[in-house]
């Protein structure tokens, strides 16, 4: 029998978020800067990480309210017949 599980669209989101980090650790652990200066820019990069993922679930409930919205206007809207499709 064979297993036909594959892995779905959040698994792959999470390996590139997870090779995205790994390689700009390596990048900034190897780049040519005194130890002042990489940790300088570690904390930096990290402040700026810690920034943006605050504002990230707001920006999804935005996406979604956004998303919810649209599906529902154009569930009503070709529920009405009023669709645009050349079919129609």
């Amino acid at each position: 029998m064979t297993d036909n599980r594959g892995y779905g669209g959040s698994h792959l989101l999470i390996a590139f978020v997870t090779g995205a980090a790994a390689g700009a650790v390596v990048a900034y652990m190897t780049a040519p800067r005194s130890g002042k200066e990489t940790r300088e820019a570690l904390q930096s990069w990290a402040q700026e990480a810690r920034n943006k993922a605050g504002r990230l679930p707001h920006a999804m409930g935005q996406a979604v309210e956004r998303a919810t919205k649209a599906g529902k206007d154009a569930f009503a809207e070709s529920y009405r017949g009023n669709s645009n499709h050349p079919e129609s």
